[in-house]
């Protein structure tokens, strides 16, 4: 059996991780965006998806508090001693930030990181990309109609250097966690658009579909290997 233990990233308190509007108090602005909370429903989304495929799903972190990073490493390894490291992927949701939330920025896209070097998360992140380069550019979807694709930025946000669309970054989940890891960055909380769009059930359910099916993939393409 496969286990996949979903990090919701943050947590109510963490300074700086919700949008302008809710860092200026207006909670009843339809741009209001705490990072926490949209993490933990995205978390129950992805798991739902894949717990129906009979993929067994731990959220790593039901707390609303901010859990250290040592502590949510160490329940990850813990679980990769139990189980073993071949059948256990860790997924880290977030969502990204150009400042620290006091304003508004014109940063925007979705990218997936894995550790440096080449690992399996390389291969479950690509499989994430490869849904994620289909629905975030699809002219059926509601992103790309908000996009201006004219300019540096795109939907997704790739780094070809070492061959592979992932980014890399030597962030702690990444890096001091025993299974096949993958961090996802859904958008941005500090750009209007991107805040729209995460707060919009199409939003939502389009980054659950990346992060859940590109999941399955994997482990149909890869899983017996």
């Amino acid at each position: 059996m496969w286990h996949v233990l979903i990090d919701p990233g943050h947590g109510r308190e963490t300074p700086g991780k919700r949008s302008p509007a809710a860092t200026a108090g207006l909670l009843d602005d339809p741009l209001c965006f705490f990072e926490y909370a949209s993490n933990r429903e995205l978390a129950g989304m992805v798991g739902s998806l894949l717990a129906f495929q009979g993929i067994d799903v731990h959220i790593l972190v039901p707390e609303e508090w901010d859990v250290p990073l040592k502590e949510r490493t160490r329940r990850v390894n813990e679980y990769c001693r139990k189980w073993g490291v071949d059948h256990t992927l860790l997924l880290s949701i977030h969502t990204n930030a150009a400042k620290s939330g006091k304003v508004w920025t014109d940063a925007r896209g979705w990218c997936a990181f894995t550790s440096p070097g080449k690992t399996k998360a390389d291969l479950l992140a690509t499989e994430m990309y490869k849904l994620a380069l289909v629905e975030f550019y699809d002219p059926n979807r509601e992103y790309i109609h908000t996009f201006y694709l004219g300019g540096a930025q795109k939907p997704v946000r790739c780094d070809w250097s070492d061959g592979d669309e992932d980014k890399e970054a030597c962030f702690w989940m990444l890096t001091q966690t025993n299974c096949p890891a993958v961090l996802v960055e859904n958008f941005f909380q500090d750009n209007k658009l991107d805040v729209a769009y995460l707060k919009s059930d199409k939003g939502k359910g389009s980054c659950a579909y990346v992060m859940s099916e590109g999941i399955l993939n994997y482990i149909a393409k890869y899983g017996t290997k």
